[in-house]
């Protein structure tokens, strides 16, 4: 088999985490909402103390935790979920960026039909958005600033706490997309003017299938969001269903994990892409995304005049790597983030992406270098 190189796609699942979640499909297997015996009990219990480690991880309180089925779904519920707060208060305005995911393009393009006006800020040719480009796009009538945390195609880390300087006492509600960067890169997510956190728990080596939307207060008010579909109680009414126990067990203990070892696992990683670098060095391949905002997982490379499928088939008995959003994989098309950043289409069409995590492999890095030349 092929090394695994594209984890920015999904990760792989920590051992620890996966015992976690078989025991909760065994023996601990209760319904979270049965309040009537030990079974519902022990799972609600383990339901919260998984909320409490995923709000620990952005210094948010157990109570603004809401279980989703991924940062896909929670994006919905924070830009649908205003919808009809910002009607109702005369606010049609948002703020995003050209770079977002599609998680996060396609339901502002649902606000657009719903008469909302969306500004797309483009980013730097470094791939990151400036701060100041925000602070000119705000309006009295902006409901809510959307800025994702890490890009998903190029790692690059985006300026939160400084496009949270920007807003300062605006009212609009800021949001970020923070699928790629929580658990790996902490500190932003905890500035408390962040007001909507979306996170996945299938990139931070938990399941797919389960994430949340962490929802800040301000001072006792949570975002007015509305929920996007009915039937029962459950997650405040933001989120009804039963609860997948044994998925928010596994997503807890994957936070728990995440905040006990950040500082070994980026080290780790930082040492692999040193590896990778100085290995692939020789080609002389183009770094897509400023290197000194990059998280120490990912690297997106073009090799000039190699076509990015060429490249990959090349490797695929080597490793497993991706040109872009595994969301959009099924029918290719040249990566919007990269077009944003000024790269010509045919620079776009030679980009590959590279994502590693702690548990990674080296891979036989002569023999990779060897599948490229073949091709030049």
């Amino acid at each position: 088999m092929p090394i695994y190189l594209d984890c920015n796609a999904t990760t792989p699942v920590e051992p620890l985490v996966r015992e976690e979640m078989l025991k909760y499909i065994t023996t601990e297997f209760g319904n979270a909402g049965s309040r009537t015996h030990v079974f519902g009990t022990r799972a609600n219990q383990a339901v919260e103390q998984a909320r409490s480690s995923i709000a620990d991880l952005a210094a948010a309180s157990r109570d603004e935790v809401v279980f989703t089925s991924g940062a896909t779904e929670s994006n919905n519920l924070a830009l649908l979920g205003l919808a009809q707060h910002g009607a109702s208060v005369g606010k049609r305005h948002i703020v995003s960026t050209q770079i977002e995911h599609k998680a996060v393009l396609e339901p502002l393009e649902q606000l657009g039909r719903r008469g909302y006006e969306v500004t797309l800020v483009p980013p730097t040719a470094g791939g990151w958005v400036d701060p100041e480009a925000i602070r000119k796009a705000l309006r009295p009538n902006t409901l809510l600033v959307s800025v994702m945390h890490v890009n998903n195609e190029t790692g690059v880390i985006q300026p939160l706490e400084d496009i949270a300087g920007v807003l300062g006492e605006h009212a609009a509600f800021f949001h970020t997309d923070a699928a790629q960067g929580y658990g790996k890169h902490l500190a932003p997510l905890r500035n408390p003017r962040i007001d909507l956190i979306s996170i996945s728990a299938h990139k931070i080596y938990g399941p797919k299938g389960v994430g949340a939307l962490v929802m800040r207060r301000r001072g006792y008010t949570r975002p007015p969001l509305e929920p996007l579909f009915y039937g029962g109680g459950q997650e405040r009414g933001l989120r009804p269903g039963t609860l997948p126990v044994f998925l928010i067990a596994g997503f807890g203990k994957a936070a728990e994990l995440a905040l006990k070892n950040a500082e070994r696992r980026a080290t780790v990683c930082r040492a692999f892409k040193e590896a990778l670098m100085v290995a692939l060095q020789p080609l002389g391949p183009t770094v897509n995304g400023d290197p000194q905002q990059t998280l120490p997982h990912v690297v997106n490379l073009s090799f000039p005049r190699l076509d990015s499928e060429a490249v990959m088939l090349a490797l695929k008995d080597y490793v497993a790597i991706s040109n872009g959003a595994a969301c959009t994989s099924a029918s290719y098309q040249p990566s919007h983030v990269l077009k944003a950043m000024g790269l010509r289409d045919d620079e776009v069409q030679c980009a590959v992406r590279w994502s590693w995590c702690h548990m990674t492999e080296a891979p036989d890095w002569d023999a990779v270098v060897r599948a490229i030349r073949r091709l030049l």
